[in-house]
């Protein structure tokens, strides 16, 4: 009987579609124990030898720990970003990586929302006030009127455009690879990154880390966006150059900024965003909501189960040399 590993905290040990799946398909479910959001190394070394697919949450896959799963044949993420996972290692070893497209987008985009009124409304500021006895009634942002620049129009791009335009924002958008036919449908202007940094009043991050996006936004980035706009990260933290838009953020040229993602998860004690008052934060949570968590995990049960029998997940699969000549 094959087994799969679930990696995910959110599912592991939990009823759902995912799991229906798998054993209807005849594979047995391995849930290890502990509490941790992803598996600790210990647990990837200790079950990993044994299993032949694995759902993959926020594990990082590294070269050593696919030495040590020859019988693995599928790591099938939870989430459209594989930057976790060491492709050349997977290759390698003729690991088919895997994701779940369309399953996510409206929540990231409604969690950037979350965070851009946050601050906008002085949601926090004014909650906190209210605990400590007081009553803060200073002017609040609108959003409408406002223009939201995009840097990326995928899946969550387009999302987040959809919300805008019903909150009565304008909608530029960086993205030289998407395609163009929505653009129309929701007034979306193409600029330059330089263009948009100037015109937008909230910038948002909906791109992968790559080696041409990694620190994308540093001082120089920074330094081209409108004094007093806002700044929304739900993508990644190497997008983010932190000591940067801290000093930013200190100095007043951005009014605020609202962060799902760091550099380093959980950030640092140390890490002096925590101290500033104009930012919002939330645990990378963007794309995790009890729906979207159902159907992320219903889609990567079925890429395992599809490879193992015979069909291949093209919308799925991350690295498609892997096609020719590959089995179970």
């Amino acid at each position: 009987m094959p087994s799969v590993l679930i990696g995910p905290l959110l599912i592991r040990k939990q009823p759902g579609p995912f799991r229906t799946i798998l054993t209807d398909a005849g594979f047995d479910v391995v849930d290890p124990d502990g509490e941790t959001n992803a598996l600790s190394r210990d647990e990837l070394v200790k079950h990993l030898p044994r299993v032949d697919a694995m759902v993959v949450g926020a594990e990082r896959l590294t070269p050593d720990l696919f030495d040590l799963a020859p019988r693995l044949r599928v790591a099938a993420r939870t989430g459209v970003g594989y930057d976790l996972v060491d492709l050349p290692a997977a290759r390698a070893h003729g690991v088919v990586v895997t994701i779940t497209p369309g399953t996510n987008q409206e929540s990231v985009a409604e969690q950037a929302f979350a965070l851009l009124l946050s601050l906008t409304r002085s949601v926090v500021r004014n909650h906190d006030a209210i605990r400590g006895g007081g009553w803060d009634r200073r002017m609040v942002d609108p959003l409408r009127g406002k223009t939201l620049g995009l840097i990326g129009l995928g899946r969550i791009g387009r999302a987040m455009a959809v919300r805008a335009r019903a909150f009565g924002m304008r909608v530029v958008a960086h993205d030289v690879a998407a395609p163009t036919e929505f653009d129309a449908s929701q007034a979306i202007d193409r600029h330059t990154l330089d263009q948009l940094l100037a015109v937008s009043d909230v910038v948002s991050l909906h791109v992968p880390v790559t080696e041409e996006t990694r620190n994308l936004v540093d001082a120089r980035f920074l330094a081209k966006m409108r004094p007093g706009s806002y700044l929304i990260n739900t993508a990644r933290g190497g997008l983010i150059v932190e000591a940067d838009l801290r000093d930013a953020l200190a100095s007043g040229h951005l009014a605020g900024a609202g962060l799902d993602v760091f550099q380093v998860e959980p950030p640092e004690p140390g890490n002096a965003l925590l101290k500033l008052p104009n930012v919002v934060f939330s645990p990378h949570v963007g794309g995790t909501d009890t729906k979207s968590m159902s159907d992320m995990a219903a889609m990567a049960a079925q890429c395992i189960v599809d490879l193992h029998q015979g069909r291949w997940p093209t919308a799925c699969v991350v690295d498609a040399s892997l096609q020719n000549g590959w089995k179970w």
